[in-house]
């Protein structure tokens, strides 16, 4: 047996824990890539493009493939049981890099990995061939949203942006009502507020107005201004507002 395949080495000298996500990135050569531990081995992964380093048919990922064999059949492009099969894989692939980025604090690339997998669903949701196939992704969507959200807002914590809490909590605001639209699609509303992924983002949000000492965001006092047709001060908050935009 060729030594050189006995991975052994690197399991003895990093022990898998159970109670925390064991990743670390490594540089192999002119490159890095991010090693994640499970309990009976590894996972390596590549930083940019797909995760297992692969070009599905040339393409950067098999997403783009998919864009692309539908750009060829406008009106009548369906997923096949095989480019079905596919998109499981890389669904699984961005999964995990998704998790090891936000347990490293690269939360700019766990964004870019949960607008992929957000796209790809709603690729699939369009040109599903199967109702059940695409409720089996569906369900993950919060998740995915859940972790957006929080990566988003992280990253604007990390950034040396002006308001950075205020405009944290914005984004964390943004996501929850993101959720609720498609609680409101799946006729689900009612379990909004008892969701976990809801509680755990406004404990969040909370830990960040007491942090900050923000009682209510300019944004959330425009809406509460408009609702009680207080105009005048709708229109300075308006231009507040504005006033920050332009200096991001």
């Amino acid at each position: 047996m060729d030594n050189r395949q006995d991975i052994d080495h690197i399991l003895k000298n990093w022990p898998f824990d159970p109670t925390s996500i064991n990743v670390r990135s490594v540089r192999i050569g002119e490159r890095s890539v991010i090693q994640l531990r499970l309990d009976m081995g590894l996972l390596q992964m590549e930083i940019l493009g797909r995760p297992d380093g692969k070009r599905p048919h040339g393409e950067t990922t098999y997403f783009d493939y998919l864009r692309k064999q539908r750009d060829q059949k406008p009106g009548r492009f369906q997923l096949t049981e095989e480019q079905c099969a596919e998109v499981d894989r890389e669904f699984v692939q961005f999964y995990h890099r998704r998790v090891c980025w936000l347990h490293m604090r690269e939360f700019d690339r766990a964004v870019r990995d949960a607008e992929h997998t957000l796209g790809l669903m709603d690729f699939c949701k369009a040109y599903s061939p199967d109702e059940e196939w695409t409720i089996s992704h569906e369900q993950y969507r919060p998740f995915v949203l859940y972790h957006r959200t929080q990566a988003r807002a992280l990253a604007i914590l990390e950034s040396d942006v002006e308001n950075s809490g205020e405009l944290a909590i914005e984004e964390v605001a943004k996501g929850l009502e993101e959720i609720r639209q498609l609680f409101i699609e799946y006729e689900a509303e009612d379990k909004f507020d008892e969701d976990e992924l809801v509680i755990q983002l406004r404990e969040f949000q909370q830990s960040l107005r007491s942090r900050y000492k923000i009682d209510k965001t300019l944004s959330e006092q425009l809406s509460e201004a408009i609702a009680e047709e207080n105009f005048e001060l709708a229109a300075k908050l308006r231009d507040q507002i504005s006033s920050r935009l332009h200096r991001r």
